[in-house]
C-alpha cells in the first residue's frame, strides 16, 4: 500500500495538472469528461459550471484544476473560475473536509456569498445552505474568520439572511431541507429578498 502511494505521489508531483484545455466531450453526474487530445479525462466540478458547460457543449474551454492524490486513485476537480479552485483548495486544507464535501459547498452558493457567511459569521447558512455539519461549519468560520473582509463582503449580508430566512420558510411550511436548498439553487442570484426569495421557490417546487 505505501509503495503504491508513493507512485501515486510521484505521478502527481510529475504530472502536475494545474488546467486543461479540450472539448466537453460527456457530462455525467457532477463530472464532465474532457476530450484533450484525443484522451478523455474525468473532471469533477460543481454543479453550476456544470450547469454553464452544458449550454457551450462541444465547444473548447479552459478548466483550472485540482489534482487530488489518494492511495487507491487519482482525482481531477475542475473550474471555469480560478477563484472558485483557491476557495475550493483553501476548504480541503481544512481537517475533515475532502474534494467532494468542498464541491457540494461551492455547488450550492458562490464564492462570494460564501466569503460573506464566514466574515459575518453566519454558520447557519453553511449548514442549512450548504448542508454540511455544524461542526465543520464552525472550523471553516474559525479557520477563515479573519482572511475575509466584513466590511467588504456586507453588501451580500443581505443575500445571506435571506436564503436563511426562506430556507426555515420553505421547512416550516413541510418542505424538507434538500428540497429547500435544491429550489433556492434555481433561483436568479439577482433576488434576496426573503419574501420574493420565497415565493420563486414555491413557484419551483409547485411545477
Amino acid at each position: 500500500m505505501l509503495l503504491l502511494y508513493t507512485f501515486l505521489f510521484t505521478l502527481y508531483t510529475y504530472f502536475m495538472i494545474a488546467q486543461l484545455k479540450g472539448t466537453v466531450a460527456e457530462i455525467i453526474g457532477n463530472s464532465v469528461i474532457l476530450s484533450v487530445g484525443g484522451v478523455g479525462y474525468k473532471i469533477y466540478t460543481t454543479a453550476e459550471t456544470i450547469k454553464k458547460i452544458g449550454k457551450i457543449k462541444n465547444k473548447e474551454i479552459i478548466l483550472k484544476t485540482h489534482l487530488a492524490v489518494r492511495e487507491t486513485s487519482l482525482d481531477i476537480y475542475g473550474f471555469l473560475d480560478s477563484e472558485e479552485l483557491r476557495f475550493f483548495e483553501m476548504l480541503i486544507s481544512i481537517s475533515g473536509i475532502g474534494p467532494k464535501s468542498a464541491i457540494a459547498i461551492l455547488s450550492v452558493a458562490d464564492v462570494e456569498t460564501l466569503k460573506t457567511a464566514i466574515s459575518t459569521g453566519e454558520s447557519s447558512y453553511l449548514t442549512k445552505v450548504s448542508g454540511i455539519g455544524k461542526k465543520n461549519a464552525e472550523k471553516i468560520i474559525l479557520e477563515f474568520h479573519d482572511k475575509f473582509s466584513a466590511v467588504e463582503n456586507l453588501k451580500n449580508s443581505d443575500a445571506v439572511k435571506g436564503e436563511i430566512d426562506a430556507l426555515e420558510a420553505l421547512q416550516t411550511l413541510g418542505y424538507s431541507q434538500k428540497e429547500a436548498r435544491d429550489a433556492m439553487k434555481k433561483i436568479e442570484k439577482n433576488i434576496i429578498g426573503s419574501k420574493d426569495l420565497l415565493k420563486e421557490a414555491l413557484k419551483i417546487l409547485g411545477k
